[in-house]
């Protein structure tokens, strides 16, 4: 499957039943030029009364139609996380984007399939959003839906006394950390050229926020990847939390 790809084509994917189940009108769900707003911020944001998404995260108003993100935001890219694990031979596996779960009945074993999206303009917007369904595809839209809806502004800067750089937006000003669970992750600010030195699945959410090197420290049970992602998110988060 392609990763990455662009989140408007992937609507297309969708058919009348999974759209049924995840909610979102197959219509309706990305064409912005039929999109009616049912909220009074979605029918400022059509009028052009707001132009810039700043003027709605600054002032903490909650994001309610995923229409307001792909107008304001119209060049978001999506990478799926692997937070599952698919079947090998001997007992073992690999890493996968879906996580299985099934539920024994008379009829027989119900699966369900959940996954995690990230979406982000590498310009200092992030959102982060996890999906669970029957099927793959409604799972993926709904967690690629609320990724829109939880999209956050990541506050850059430089705060390493290695660097020499004159406070460049290529790292975080100042050490930060995020919990979720048993798993504590902190980020802290890096020279120029040192990269992203992060977990794997991290890394991605920190590419997509628009940060090129930063240090990353996480404690606790790691292994649980739901847990260590939302960690490093809410780290970049509590970003904002500080001036």
């Amino acid at each position: 499957m392609a990763i990455g790809r662009d989140l408007r084509k992937e609507s297309n994917e969708l058919s009348k039943e999974e759209a049924e189940e995840t909610g979102i009108s197959k219509e309706k769900a990305y064409d912005l030029s039929i999109w009616e707003p049912k909220t009074e911020i979605g029918r400022k944001v059509k009028s052009g009364e707001i132009k810039d998404i700043d003027e709605l995260l600054t002032k903490g108003i909650k994001i309610m139609e995923v229409q307001i993100v792909d107008t304001l935001l119209p060049n978001l890219k999506s990478e799926l996380l692997q937070i599952g694990q698919s079947k090998g031979k001997f007992g073992g596996g690999k890493r996968s984007i879906w996580k299985q779960t099934q539920k024994k009945t008379r009829e027989g074993n119900k699966p369900k399939f959940s996954t995690m999206v990230v979406v982000g303009n590498e310009d200092g917007y992030v959102g982060v959003g996890y999906g669970k369904a029957k099927e793959t595809v409604p799972a993926r839209e709904k967690a690629t839906y609320r990724a829109k809806l939880n999209i956050i502004k990541v506050k850059r800067g430089c705060g390493s006394w290695e660097c020499a750089c004159e406070n460049e937006p290529h790292s975080i000003p100042y050490a930060v950390e995020g919990k979720c669970g048993s798993v504590k992750v902190r980020l802290m600010p890096a020279p120029k050229g040192a990269g992203l030195v992060a977990e794997k699945e991290c890394q991605k959410i920190l590419r997509l926020a628009g940060i090129k090197d930063i240090y990353f420290k996480a404690s606790g049970k790691t292994r649980t990847k739901i847990n260590l992602v939302k960690a490093c998110f809410y780290a970049l988060r509590n970003l904002a939390k500080f001036k």
